[in-house]
């Protein structure tokens, strides 16, 4: 899993998805033979249950409300059987009478179709959050694919994440956004898709804002409205079939349980595959900056009044998609900040920002060293109290077998510090952990023996928060084995290393600190104080559970070990 939109008129191959040739275009099975099928529903209950097989050829299928269509979705509608059941929400059409239509279907697809219900529960519902590869310390959508997260903002007590959603199928399609709310960023309540495909495209990435002075003029309550920005992907379902990419407003004024779309579009089309827009709030000129993708590792910088009326300031050559703006205090000092610009890869520029260009102050720095990783934003109006600037990452990690797949990583602080390398943003865990701690264990003074390893005594589980500071004593190599799978570190050649992922990584004073958050298919790595983030995937053995240290060609010390077994972030 690598980018997730290489997405243009041709086409689009993504890391991990089936090769697709065109995204207008199914690919359809030579036995259809069924044209043209509808049927009607009473949308009387809370959902319709679209039985999937996710090696089934792609149908489209569409929902038509008071002669309107308002939903279309391109699904690998079930043969012969149901690998898992995707549904479709109808709060927003309770007790309407709708017609639902296919395209094409084969003989084999002829009874799923007229298996589609109405139901108030769907199968499976009382078994989420309990599958076996399901994430317990990571936000995951209830049902299909998940990736970037968009929409990051705090408001009124509440963290709301959106995400990148295909609610119908368990790989990459049908871009809508799916929305989640949390008090404490780890306990998180899905609570619908919050923006869905329509004609002008699928709903593709953006952020959102907090509009507290009522620019956009969309309050009609006494609380600001909360607003998203995003790019309509043309030409990325059949529904958009010849239409471009453009950008984007819809508005909320209930706290973000219902969106309403602003006039279509709010920026027309520049070049091919613009699209990712990033808001910032500009206080010294009251003004709005929107950074948007442009082709060939381009970034624009616009500004606007009221995020409808757009005006281009400059253009930077920098990264791939999905863009990133903030300022982060230099070791802490208020007085002292630069603004940080990345894209999709973590990547980053430290410089400094007028609100119109930005000036990088050297070339791109490594951010991310895992390979569980991509599409990483920031949360916006997070209180001046709280101050901190908490990131969330798409995390790509497959779930195969499951009714869902991929996940979004843990909340992390950045920070940037003063290094022997250069001011370098740091990554550690959200504070906010600690509220799934569940038992707490200590040791100090620890000796490894030379080839030998020392577990955790009595220590068996899946999910943890570990702390360790090592020794390297004599020790040609030095870790910590997480369920059999080994995080070393060579003292030779300075280099951390997990699976096929590599860290630069210099010990302190003859020792390392390393800090593992430990999930079921997933682990992220934090050395030496969050200078080094290594978010990655972890294919245990089932039946390892263990913990361990250990040292190779000398001995070491485990100076001190802090091992926290975690809670479920569903209980």
């Amino acid at each position: 899993m690598k980018k997730k939109h290489e997405v243009m008129r041709a086409g689009f191959v993504a890391a991990g998805l089936a090769a697709m040739l065109s995204l207008t275009a199914p690919v359809f099975a030579q036995e259809d033979v069924h044209e043209g099928i509808e049927r009607e529903v009473v949308l009387d209950e809370k959902y319709i249950l679209l039985p999937v097989e996710n090696e089934a050829p792609d149908k489209i299928l569409s929902l038509v409300v008071d002669g309107k269509k308002v939903r279309e979705l391109v699904i690998n509608l079930a043969r012969d059987k149901t690998d898992w059941w995707a549904f479709i929400e109808t709060k927003e059409f309770a007790g309407k009478r709708a017609t639902l239509r296919a395209e094409r279907l084969t003989a084999e697809q002829l009874d799923s179709f007229f298996a589609i219900r109405v139901d108030s529960t769907y199968p499976g519902e009382d078994e989420v959050y309990q599958e076996k590869l399901r994430p317990q310390l990571h936000f995951s959508s209830k049902r299909g694919w998940n990736n970037d997260p968009n929409g990051m903002m705090y408001y009124g007590g509440e963290y709301h994440l959106f995400y990148q959603h295909n609610p119908y199928g368990w790989d990459w399609g049908n871009m809508t956004w799916g929305h989640a709310v949390s008090t404490d960023l780890v306990h998180w309540e899905e609570i619908g898709d919050a923006l869905q495909l329509d004609e002008y495209g699928t709903m593709f990435s953006g952020s959102g804002v907090v509009d507290w002075n009522n620019t956009t003029g969309f309050q009609t309550g006494d609380e600001p409205p909360l607003i998203t920005i995003y790019t309509n992907a043309g030409d990325a379902s059949p529904w958009s079939e010849g239409k471009p990419f453009t950008q984007g407003v819809a508005y909320s004024n209930d706290r973000g349980r219902t969106w309403t779309k602003h006039d279509q579009p709010v920026q027309g089309h520049i070049n091919e595959g613009n699209r990712d827009p990033k808001v910032i709030w500009w206080e010294e000129t009251k003004e709005w900056v929107i950074v948007l993708f442009l082709s060939d590792n381009r970034m624009a910088f616009f500004r606007s009044p009221d995020l409808k009326r757009w005006e281009l300031q400059s253009v930077l050559k920098s990264f791939h998609e999905c863009p990133e703006l903030f300022q982060l205090a230099v070791d802490g000092d208020e007085d002292n900040k630069k603004w940080i610009l990345y894209g999709g890869a973590g990547d980053y520029f430290i410089g400094d920002f007028d609100g119109s260009h930005y000036k990088p102050e050297g070339g791109e720095i490594k951010f991310n060293y895992g390979d569980c990783f991509y599409a990483s934003q920031t949360f916006s109006d997070i209180p001046k109290e709280d101050g901190r600037r908490i990131q969330m990452t798409w995390g790509t990690n497959d779930s195969p077998g499951m009714p869902f797949n991929q996940m979004i990583g843990f909340p992390v602080v950045l920070t940037l510090h003063t290094t022997d390398e250069g001011l370098r943003m740091f990554a550690n865990p959200v504070k906010e952990i600690e509220k799934l701690y569940a038992n707490e264990h200590e040791w100090t003074d620890v000796p490894i023996p030379a080839d030998q390893s020392v577990p955790a005594p009595g220590i068996e589980g899946e999910l943890f928060d570990i702390e360790a500071v090592l020794d390297i004593g004599d020790a040609e190599e030095i870790g910590l084995s997480i369920r059999g799978e080994e995080i070393i570190y060579n003292v030779e050649d300075e280099e951390l290393v997990f699976g096929e992922s590599r860290a630069p990584l210099k010990a302190k004073d003859g020792s390392i600190r390393l800090r593992c958050i430990v999930d079921r298919t997933s682990i992220e790595i934090f050395a030496n104080g969050g200078q080094i983030y290594m978010p990655c995937k972890l294919r245990a053995d089932d039946a390892n559970r263990s913990i361990a240290a250990f040292a190779r060609g000398g001995a070491a010390t485990a100076t001190s070990i802090e091992l926290r077994e975690l809670n479920s972030i569903w209980k």
